[in-house]
Parts: C-alpha cells; structure tokens; sequence
C-alpha cells in the first residue's frame, strides 16, 4: 500500500471540505491508505509523514498568501529538510479564497516552493479550465459552480467559496475539483513507486 497524506489548515471550514474531498479522492484509489491531518495534528505527528509516498498540502488565501497556522506547519517541519527525510516523496497542493482570484496562486506557488525545498516531485491538476462544461468558457459569465475546475488552475485545485457559509461553499464543482485531484496525485504516486 502507498500512504498519501492531506495536510491542510482551515480557517472557517471552506477550506475542510476542499480537504476532505481531496482525502476521497485518494482513499478511492485500489492500493492507496489515505491519511487526513489538520496542520496541528500533523505538527504532533510529524514523523508518521516520513512513511508517506506522497504529501498533499492545502490551506486557505488570507490576504493573497497562505493562513499563518499553515506557515506555522511548514516552519516545524524544515527539521525534516535538514534530514532530506522527505526527498523524491510526491507533492500537491490546493487552496480556497472568498473571490475569483483572491491571488490564491502565491498560496499554491509557496506551497511549491516548500515541496520543492524539501526535493518533492510537484503534481499539478492536469485539467483544462471548464474541464465539465468546455462551452462556458464561450460565455460573459463563464463557468457556473457546478463546472470543474471553474477558476481555470494548472498548479493545483483553486475554490472560491465568497463569503458563503460552508456547506453551501465551497460548491459542488470546486469539491469535485479537488476529489479528481485527490485521485491524480494517488495516481501518479502509484506509477512512481513502480
């Protein structure tokens, strides 16, 4: 069995369910054990991310770059950079602001550039914008909340919950983003380990 561990911080429960959907997305994978930590469970149990094959970053966009209780998980793990514990293990990442854009791809970007300090193999979303509904894009309006991968991210699942209560947001295309997400990384994880 290949371990792929979601790691993620959520402010207000958006970013939870993008999480969650991302942890089904892997769990449904035949020969993956799918593990879930909120970034404090995965400080105290930082050294169970050492068996994983894979690690899946996630937090949400606070003021264009990621939540501080994150940061704080990156800080505590660079004792696991000085060891190269987490070296050629496969990366991802994802995030959930309250717009569009919310300049959610600074998170993504740091969340990359963590992965790659620590030598990861970074896993993109390899899904075309509009991915369900291709004729959206032909529209003023665009895609709906329904369509995959709406906000048109390469780096990684992007959702964008407004100022929605969770449960209502983020909405069913963003989930189902970050779920096929889930099962590309599982993938790819599979593939590299032979």
């Amino acid at each position: 069995m290949a371990i792929v561990a979601t790691v993620y911080h959520s402010g207000y429960g958006h970013t939870k369910l993008q999480a969650e959907a991302v942890h089904r997305g892997t769990a449904s994978v035949k020969g993956i054990e799918a593990r879930l930590y909120t970034s404090t469970e995965a400080i105290d149990k930082l050294d169970e991310l050492d068996a994983a094959d894979a690690i899946i970053f996630g937090c949400p966009t606070y003021m264009g770059s990621m939540s501080s209780e994150m940061k704080k998980f990156i800080e505590v793990a660079a004792k696991k950079w000085f060891t190269q514990a987490w070296k050629d293990k496969v990366a991802g990442a994802f995030t959930n602001s309250s717009s569009f854009s919310g300049d959610k791809l600074n998170t993504l970007l740091g969340l990359v550039i963590n992965a790659m300090q620590h030598g990861m193999i970074y896993v993109g979303l390899g899904m075309m914008p509009a991915a369900s509904d291709r004729d959206s894009m032909n529209s003023v309006t665009g895609p709906g909340p329904e369509v995959l991968n709406r906000v048109g991210s390469f780096t990684g699942p992007m959702a964008a919950s407004f100022q929605v209560q969770p449960g209502d947001a983020p909405p069913a295309g963003d989930i189902a983003t970050a779920e096929a997400y889930g099962v590309r990384v599982a993938l790819i994880t599979l593939k590299l380990r032979g």
